[in-house]
């Protein structure tokens, strides 16, 4: 009776700080780990910083072309722009003209 009585007096407190030491893993794993936590934030702000750049590459991508378009339009059309679009699409070149193909840039073999 005596020894049972010791064994609970210390199995029970022993219990207890096992199942709140799983408990405080268990939340301290996922508030690192999880689709919220610490690694997925350094994660989303990567994404983000990467997009931003992005965003800024189409911003000055889009400036150009409305630059363009402009250039085009009924009231001030330019003569160059209007040729050199018509040669683009019609697929023509002029037998004067120099024509400088550019391959993909390929990374050299070491």
């Amino acid at each position: 009776m005596v020894l049972r009585r010791r064994l609970s007096a210390f199995l029970m407190p022993l219990a207890l700080y096992a199942v709140s030491a799983g408990a405080s893993s268990y939340f301290i794993w996922h508030a690192l780990h999880g689709n919220r936590g610490m690694k997925a934030k350094v994660e989303f702000r990567a994404e983000a910083k990467s997009l931003q750049t992005e965003l800024v590459d189409l911003k000055a991508e889009r400036f150009g072309l409305e630059r363009r378009i402009a250039m085009m339009r009924a009231e001030s059309v330019e003569r160059d722009i209007l040729e050199e679009e018509a040669r683009r699409q019609l697929g023509r070149v002029h037998r004067n003209d120099v024509v400088v193909f550019i391959s993909a840039i390929r990374p050299k073999a070491d």
